[in-house]
């Protein structure tokens, strides 16, 4: 069955119109017709089950059939802060994966060392759209614009918080150190790693120090393999 995401949606409607470029890939590309079912993410939790009224190739009408709720909602809250690669391919694949894994919001943190000072935050959003509807997600994780490092220490954050880096010192395994059913803030820093300042400056706002393992990862490895982790951990 096919997908649309459609941010719009309301579901106390009980017909929704189908935007032009979802319209002409629903009826120019997969050929829908009348009567053909489709189900919808709204990106706020919402799964919907709909059917084509008028299949009309710039103005789709849909009538939305039932609706679901917090489509499976998970039992935590995950924010990963990340440097954007200096080959953005890299972050993009990031996003991508993170996204079908499970993730609740990203920011891309300019630090010290960073190679890569900006990024296409509405290109990278295009990314992350497309992994949720292929992965079936109801929730449309968040993308901040880019920040520096301090001011993204500035930003309040309720839950755990951690800063993973290669630098000496005490550290701890993140499924050590991780309660599960929390919110968490995860600190991934660029290729060449977090500055001493900028690590001693989470350390001094509560972050605590994980380790990955023992293998040296690329940043949007080490990103990835922290997803990864706290969703198992929480599964």
């Amino acid at each position: 069955m096919q997908l649309f995401y459609t941010p719009g949606i309301n579901p106390a409607h009980p017909q929704y119109f189908l935007n032009e470029e979802e319209s002409k890939h629903a009826i120019r590309v997969m050929r829908l017709e009348k009567g053909d079912e489709v189900q919808l993410i709204d990106g706020k939790g919402g799964l919907y089950a709909a059917s084509i009224l008028d299949p009309h190739p710039k103005r789709t009408i849909l009538q939305i059939n039932s609706v679901t709720a917090e489509f499976n909602k998970r039992n935590h809250y995950l924010h990963i802060a990340i440097a954007p690669t200096k080959n953005i391919e890299r972050t993009e694949w990031f996003l991508e994966k993170a996204t079908e894994v499970g993730i609740d919001e990203i920011s891309l943190i300019i630090c010290q060392r960073s190679e890569r000072k900006d990024a296409k935050v509405e290109r990278l959003n295009k990314i992350i759209t497309s992994a949720i509807k292929q992965s079936i997600k109801a929730y449309h994780p968040v993308l901040n614009e880019p920040l520096t490092f301090n001011q993204l220490l500035a930003k309040p954050f309720s839950g755990q918080q951690f800063i993973a880096h290669c630098d000496v010192g005490e550290k701890v395994n993140l499924k050590d150190g991780l309660q599960t059913h929390s919110n968490y803030l995860i600190l991934i820093g660029p290729e060449g790693d977090f500055a001493p300042a900028e690590i001693n400056g989470a350390l001094k706002n509560d972050f605590k120090a994980i380790t990955l393992g023992e293998s040296r990862l690329r940043t949007e490895t080490a990103a990835l393999e922290a997803c990864f982790e706290v969703n198992f951990l929480n599964r």
